[in-house]
């Protein structure tokens, strides 16, 4: 990975673009294991169903994960200062989520030089499931 820099990275600029695979109960279960979120709506789809959905659906954090990666994948983690995220659609199976990220704003925080990114991410269909930001320290 190459670590973009302070004074060649212009506000506008777009992070390359993560594209995930659609999801399924497999990636639901390692995730549980991973995470230890056994909440059975993930992956229960009896309990899902009584509880009013149609099936089983990704947990918010898987999401906040892949955004995560997006961010890792442009700059080293140890330069993140600030990821943040609002949910705001249910990431459902077979769902494809494309998360990407753009330079907002170029800022001086803490005395280091550092870029806002918005990010966000949507499944094939358009339909944006989680948007945020993060503030990344660039030398």
């Amino acid at each position: 990975m190459t670590t973009p820099r302070y004074a060649s990275v212009a506000v506008g600029d777009e992070l390359p673009v993560l594209d995930l695979p659609p999801i399924d109960r497999t990636r639901l279960g390692l995730f549980a294991g991973a995470s230890g979120d056994h909440n059975p709506i993930h992956i229960d789809i009896d309990f899902a169903r009584k509880a009013g959905m149609p099936d089983v659906f990704a947990h918010g954090m898987l999401g906040m994960a892949w955004l995560g990666r997006l961010l890792t994948n442009w700059a080293p983690q140890s330069q993140l200062r600030r990821f943040d995220a609002r949910f705001q659609g249910i990431t459902h199976l077979g769902n494809a989520i494309r998360c990407s990220g753009r330079v907002a704003e170029k800022l001086e925080h803490n005395r280091e030089t550092c870029v806002r990114i918005e990010i966000k991410s949507v499944n094939q269909y358009g339909q944006t499931k989680i948007v945020g930001e993060a503030l990344v320290a660039l030398g």
